[in-house]
């Protein structure tokens, strides 16, 4: 893949697409559902740990942004990743954020800084 121009029209999109992800109960839904191949809202909350009502809340911003969809099934809708890429940024995210902590000095509880 080629250099990318500063001024192409496609930086702001970027930007849309980090907003987007810069929420942690988002971050936490995109984790939940790159285990599984759909999942319903009820089992998502449940695995994000927050109300079904806060979680539809965020899966309708990640639907508008095409990052999940959906799929009915009588009274129960299924939601599915559809945006590998923004999947694959969330994981390389939390994996950066593992190997900076796992690489920062431990704190060393009772020694006084020089």
């Amino acid at each position: 893949m080629g250099e990318l121009d500063p001024e192409s029209e496609y930086v702001e999109l970027a930007v849309e697409v980090f907003a987007m992800l810069a929420d942690v109960t988002r971050v936490k839904i995109i984790l939940a559902l790159r285990s599984a191949e759909e999942m319903s809202v009820n089992a998502i909350a449940d695995a994000v740990d927050k109300s079904p009502a806060a979680v539809s809340q965020h899966l309708a911003k990640l639907r508008l942004t095409r990052m999940v969809s959906t799929r009915r099934e009588g009274t129960t809708v299924f939601y599915r990743l559809t945006d590998e890429h923004a999947s694959e940024l969330v994981m390389d995210a939390v994996r950066q954020a593992e190997h900076v902590v796992g690489a920062a000095p431990h704190h060393r509880g009772g020694q006084a800084s020089a």
